[in-house]
């Protein structure tokens, strides 16, 4: 070999060398390397492919094994082979829900259900909703309108068996995304919100301080602080007693009209649509030459706090042409009354009352009239999925109220961009409907969808406020 070549060899020969030591090195010692602060396992010496093959196999069956519950409340046997293939997997859920086993008088004991008396030891908490079986009605009129914490309680109940949606309620708290307290704050305050002699206070009242003293003693709590429960309280005078207390949670609300903003926030928690009074216009084909009416407006117009605007609105409209702007109210069939105004009409008002909200917006919806929103403060359900300005007009009350403004507004909303936003409405009208059970992209799933969207900001805060937990535990 000529001098030149080996001298270009000798200095590669010796990398080679270098390299295959540092190998056999690290190959000696690996079994017993690991990062000081990760806390990691040390594999065992003989850590082979095979072995690791297995772990993963486990770890998968170990994942899809998460702890769920049938309709009635009770664990399932995920050994049952039955259970299993007649069961929604958890993994596949937008969220999972553990919720807590509160008694009756929390949720459908207010509707006068109460639980067998056959002296079964886990019949207590829950009405049989499985197999098809009828849920106990929630009464009818205008508490209707606020009845979200009973349409998500029956989904969780149930959601253990097919038609699999949004959230699978799980056993283990541990296996949560999120922790359903399931009171039914709407009609508490609706039923009993009212001091009755000789009693000093009010059920409503006892019933949330009952509900304080319950949450603060979980495990549950005391290990997220709250963080990662969910409350709905959808009337705007509902737990009205508790939310300052309460206030880590996450609220399922109707507005923020009544909040306090260090209590409750878009950040932090969901707004859910009321459940709509007026027939969905099912089937419909009265397009923008079959409905007469081109502004309607029917309820209340004289109302306190923000809602003066209604009775300005009122004395400059009520003389237009082709404008419907008359008080109405649920006494006199106003729910049907309604119904069939909106149908017959182009545009329907829904403007600031004593809150930024009203079912009215949804009345509307449902019955495909375009909706002229005039409420500065209003926030919408899922407008971080749903893009109202598709088929709503919005109208600052500045400007709602200047001569002639509103009018002229509409009339200059062509046919052709009406019957872009009335198409729009047959297809976003499905969001708004409750139902049980629950189907694709209602009401229900769309609640369900947004609290999942919450759950890494939930993460988030409890990661964060875990950071010294281990040293502070040591003081």
């Amino acid at each position: 070999m000529p001098p030149r070549a080996r001298t270009l060899l000798m200095p590669l020969a010796a990398a080679t060398l270098l390299v295959a030591s540092t190998i056999f090195l690290f190959a000696a010692t690996g079994a017993r390397w690991r990062p000081a602060d990760t806390g990691l396992p040390v594999p065992a010496a003989d850590f082979s492919a095979a072995v690791l093959e297995s772990a993963v196999t486990d770890t998968t069956a170990a994942a899809k094994e998460l702890s769920f519950v049938d309709e009635n409340g009770r664990p399932d046997d995920p050994a049952s082979s039955s259970a299993a293939a007649a069961r929604c997997d958890p993994t596949h859920a937008a969220v999972r829900v553990f919720m807590y086993d509160l008694p009756p008088e929390f949720h459908f004991g207010i509707l006068g259900w109460s639980p067998p008396t056959d002296g079964a030891a886990d019949a207590a908490m829950w009405p049989d909703v499985g197999s098809g079986a009828a849920a106990p009605r929630y009464p009818g009129g205008l508490n209707q309108q606020h009845s979200v914490e009973y349409w998500l309680t029956l989904d969780l109940l149930s959601s253990s068996s097919p038609p699999c949606g949004a959230a699978v309620r799980v056993a283990d708290s541990r296996d949560a995304d999120v922790v359903f307290v399931p009171f039914f704050a709407s009609l508490s305050y609706n039923r009993h919100s009212r001091v009755v002699p000789p009693e000093k206070v009010s059920r409503d009242k006892e019933l949330q301080e009952k509900l304080v003293r319950y949450l603060m003693a979980q495990p549950e709590w005391k290990r997220s602080g709250g963080a990662d429960h969910v409350i709905v309280a959808h009337h705007p005078n509902s737990l009205l007693h508790a939310r300052s207390v309460l206030f880590p949670v996450v609220f399922v609300l109707s507005d923020f009209g009544r909040y306090h903003p260090r209590v409750a926030s878009l950040e932090k928690d969901v707004i859910a649509p009321y459940k709509h009074m007026a027939k969905t216009f099912v089937n419909d084909s009265a397009g923008f030459d079959d409905r007469p009416t081109l502004l309607y407006f029917r309820g209340a117009i004289f109302r306190k706090e923000g809602g003066n605007i209604r009775q300005e609105l009122y004395y400059m409209l009520k003389d237009e042409k082709d404008v419907y702007f008359a008080f109405g109210s649920v006494q006199d069939h106003g729910a049907s009354k309604a119904s069939k105004g909106m149908h017959a009409s182009k545009f329907c008002l829904n403007i600031a009352g004593d809150t930024p909200s009203s079912n009215r917006l949804f009345d509307a919806i449902v019955s495909h009239c375009v909706p002229v929103i005039i409420s500065d403060d209003i926030e919408l359900p899922y407008e971080d999925a749903l893009d109202y300005s598709k088929f709503s007009i919005f109208v600052r009350s500045s400007d709602a109220v200047k001569k002639g403004y509103l009018m002229r507004l509409i009339r200059g909303v062509s046919k052709h961009q009406w019957t872009r936003m009335w198409n729009r409405l047959k297809e976003v009208d499905k969001h708004f409907e409750y139902q049980y059970p629950s189907q694709k992209d209602d009401a229900v799933q769309m609640i369900w969808q947004a609290l999942a969207r919450k759950v890494p900001a939930i993460r988030l805060k409890s990661h964060r406020s875990r950071r010294f937990s281990r040293y502070d535990r040591g003081k």
